[in-house]
């Protein structure tokens, strides 16, 4: 609240350009008491009171009449209020006057009312200054009577259209400006007439004189008489060209936002940049890129300097075929020291160049095609953007126009900068992950078969794909394992995740598969030991793995006997396997799902299944069934469409699955493993039940030679001999019944010797003078390999060796 008289006291100005008389205008302040708090110049030129007779008073007095107490109501939560009042003057004569009253609640609570001091009413000159003002206005304006014919126009309005308003009087807009917008704005003008309503419209209009296009905001104001009849039309301009670019910036910042970088493909990724940027911002766009990075290298550190080589990696143009290339996609082409690009990137900022007759000729010397083609399609000016991201320098993007007029400017420049470093910072994201994909999808190679393992237990075919670049390599895997007693061992894995900390974790399993496979653990134990060391993995105690977070993986693992035809499978949160019969017939195997490894703790369960000879075991990921877009029970029904069609040929069926079930770019691993089953028939095995007597070694060692000797191979038949009495003799003598010896002649001749006892034997070094200890040690040096597992009623203890010619 104002506190003094003085403070509001309008007496000359101090300044002599100050040319407002304050007061012309009465102020006075009113306290939320009714207070006059205070009183100007103006306001005593009106009532005749001096300062210090009205502050401090309440402002009653001065009313020729007592304010009504609902008019007082009324200014309850108001801001603002006008009208006229009555008030009395200092010599007593009544005065209504017209006021307006603000109120304020800065340094209190109170209104200010102003009123104007009575000043003469028009004047002659009031129809010039109205006229002067209309032709100064900023504003492009025309007036239009009734037939939308002009009658005047302002000064803004003759320099837009080059024309004087007498040039122009009398000529519609149509026939003024020859545009179809101006049909437009007749248009309007005609439904302004009609309805007495405002019309506003945008206009995009290339006019003579100008050399580019520009656009308007155009409003058509109805004009009405005192009789309030429409007497015509005011047209009002404003140009909003501006403003519209810089919407159109925006717009095309954000699209690129949206557009560049879709994918982690170096390539498709700078043609995006291109993409965006013709035609709405160049008629021509290339991007080059220095050739260390597209192995996904850092290039060298700093600018290069000089002439320098650079890769065509995309390319865009307002005309089909980018005619105007030099330089293929894919070709690395020298650009000279003087040349845009090599500039540009010694400079490390932006460059923008206009194409003049001189420009071209020097140009001749050093790039004459070059040269030749700026001529031939009208090139008039170039920008040049370094693109750089996280302190490295990638390439170049240049810019050009030869199509749009308009030359490009420091707007330009500015915009070229801001969609150039957004994708720049793309490309070097898909630098980096083509750098570590390229290590990953090397590890996984390494870590996965590079061919199957010679086995005449099944014929296998197998396939494995990796994820697209954006999904990443992952951490699925397969293996076939030969083991004892012409079994084979399937094994597929999935890790979760993608990377290197994937395809590393997935040859961590393979390895630890392989191991325990060695052991020849049955299916169910297999995977209760692998899911333990998942656990421990994860968990921190194994200090070769990396600590970073938990490990989820899940398994499938199967084993199958060609003697018996039995197939034991257990499962680790995997997909179960498909069974096609020799006859056709399709089904999904039920097997106990099992937790998946790494929660430890839960149990795994195996199946035991007799297959018929020539049945076929596919064994996969869930990346083959589970596609984005697509259900699961679709991905199985189109599984088990495929594998219902015949198929000799393992390795067709595994292209059809894959060709069948997968997009082109999958969005996960996939690993698949395709087996035909075999057996081995009677005439491929022998078996002999051994009485526990040490008279009974010499009998079975002469019907295992007959046996050797019935399937031609006579040349095994010293090694056997020593086999079989070792064996067996151990049997007897340390093991329990039931004792029985068994041959299988297959890719070599196995020898098993199982009896009931569950303790294994261990191979020692005997000493000098001891009797026995060394039947082990000549069985490991006469066989290929031999070893000993567990089965549910006691052992097996085998020997391998090679065929002769083998």
């Amino acid at each position: 609240m104002i506190g003094s008289a003085s403070a509001w006291d309008d007496g000359p100005s101090t300044r002599p350009q100050e040319r407002v008389d304050g007061a012309a205008t009465a102020r006075v302040v009113v306290d939320d008491l009714g207070v006059v708090t205070a009183w100007n110049e103006g306001a005593r030129r009106l009532l005749g009171y001096r300062a210090p007779e009205v502050v401090g008073r309440k402002a009653a007095v001065l009313l020729a009449d007592a304010a009504p107490t609902d008019a007082l109501n009324a200014l309850t939560g108001l801001r603002r209020w006008n009208g006229t009042a009555t008030l009395l003057h200092q010599d007593g004569h009544r005065l209504t006057v017209g006021l307006l009253a603000h109120h304020r609640e800065i340094d209190g609570d109170d209104w200010l009312l102003v009123s104007p001091v009575p000043r003469p009413g028009p004047t002659p000159e009031d129809d010039t200054f109205l006229r002067r003002s209309f032709a100064q206005a900023p504003y492009s304006m025309a007036l239009y009577d009734t037939g939308l014919r002009l009658r005047w126009a302002n000064a803004d309005m003759e320099r837009v259209m080059g024309l004087s308003e007498q040039e122009m009087r009398g000529l519609r807009v149509t026939e003024i400006v020859l545009d179809p917008e101006s049909e437009r704005a007749e248009e309007g003008m005609r439904t302004a007439l009609e309805t007495g309503r405002l019309q506003e419209l945008g206009a995009a209009l290339h006019l003579a004189g100008h050399e580019r296009e520009s656009m308007w905001s155009v409003s058509l104001v109805p004009v009405r008489g005192a009789d309030r009849r429409l007497e015509g039309v005011l047209l009002s301009a404003h140009d909003v060209t501006e403003q519209h670019l810089a919407r159109q910036r925006l717009v095309l910042v954000n699209d690129a936002s949206l557009r560049i970088g879709s994918t982690l493909d170096l390539p498709r990724t700078a043609q995006e940049l291109a993409d965006v940027a013709v035609p709405r911002f160049a008629d021509f766009v290339t991007v080059d890129l220095l050739p260390a990075i597209e192995g996904g290298e850092d290039p060298p550190q700093g600018a290069p300097h000089g002439p320098v080589m650079l890769r065509r990696v995309a390319c865009q143009s307002v005309l089909e075929g980018c005619p105007e290339a030099v330089v293929q996609i894919g070709t690395v082409a020298a650009y000279p020291a003087g040349s845009t690009a090599a500039v540009c990137l010694a400079a490390g900022r932006p460059l923008i160049e206009h194409i003049t007759p001189a420009a071209l000729e020097n140009l001749d010397r050093t790039a004459p095609e070059r040269a030749e083609r700026m001529r031939r399609f009208g090139f008039h000016s170039v920008l040049a953007v370094p693109m750089r991201a996280r302190g490295l320098t990638l390439g170049v993007a240049t810019f050009s126009r030869h199509r749009q007029p308009k030359r490009f400017e420091q707007d330009d420049l500015l915009l070229a900068q801001e969609i150039t470093a957004r994708a720049a910072v793309c490309i070097d994201n898909a630098r980096r992950y083509t750098r570590e994909r390229d290590t990953s999808l090397t590890l996984q190679s390494s870590l996965l078969p590079q061919r199957l393992p010679e086995q005449a237990a099944l014929d296998v075919a197998s396939r494995y794909r990796p994820a697209s670049a954006r999904a990443g390599v992952g951490g699925d895997w397969f293996d076939v394992i030969p083991l004892s007693g012409a079994r084979v061992a399937l094994v597929v894995g999935d890790v979760v995740g993608h990377g290197i900390q994937a395809s590393a974790t997935m040859g961590r399993l393979r390895t630890a598969v392989r191991t325990l496979a060695d052991v020849d653990l049955p299916p169910d134990e297999l995977l209760t030991h692998l899911d333990d060391l998942v656990d421990h993995v994860a968990g921190g105690s194994d200090t070769t793995a990396p600590l970073d977070g938990d490990i989820g993986a899940t398994c499938l693992y199967a084993v199958y006997d060609p003697v018996s035809r039995h197939c034991t499978i257990a499962r680790a949160g995997h997909p179960v396997p498909a069974l096609v019969a020799p006859d056709g017939t399709v089904e999904f195997l039920e097997v106990p799902a099992g937790p998946p490894l790494g929660l430890g703790g839960l149990p795994f369960e195996s199946t035991e299944l007799e297959l018929a000879e020539g049945s076929l075991l596919v064994l996969f990921t869930d990346g083959l069934v589970e596609v984005r877009g697509r259900d699961i029970d679709e991905g199985i029904a189109a599984l088990h469409e495929v594998l219902r069609r015949p198929a000799q040929d393992l390795e067709a069926m595994c292209d059809a699955l894959l060709r069948t079930l997968l997009a082109d770019r999958p969005s996960d691993d996939v690993a698949l493993l395709v087996a035909r089953t075999r057996a081995l028939d009677a005439s491929h095995v022998a078996t002999w039940r051994v009485s526990p007597d040490p008279a009974a070694v010499a009998e079975v060692r002469k019907a295992a030679c007959r046996q050797l000797s019935e399937w031609g191979l006579d040349d095994a038949v010293y090694v056997t001999e020593l086999v079989v009495s070792e064996l067996v003799t151990n049997a007897i003598r340390y093991g329990r019944p039931p004792i029985e010896l068994r041959l299988i002649y297959d890719r070599a001749l196995v020898c098993e010797v199982s009896d009931g006892s569950s303790t294994a034997p261990h191979l020692r070094r005997a000493r000098s003078f001891d009797e026995g200890g060394r039947g082990l040690l000549l069985v490991a040096q006469l066989t290929q390999a031999w070893g000993t597992r567990q089965t549910p009623n006691g052992k097996i203890i085998w020997a391998e060796q090679s065929l002769p010619g083998d």
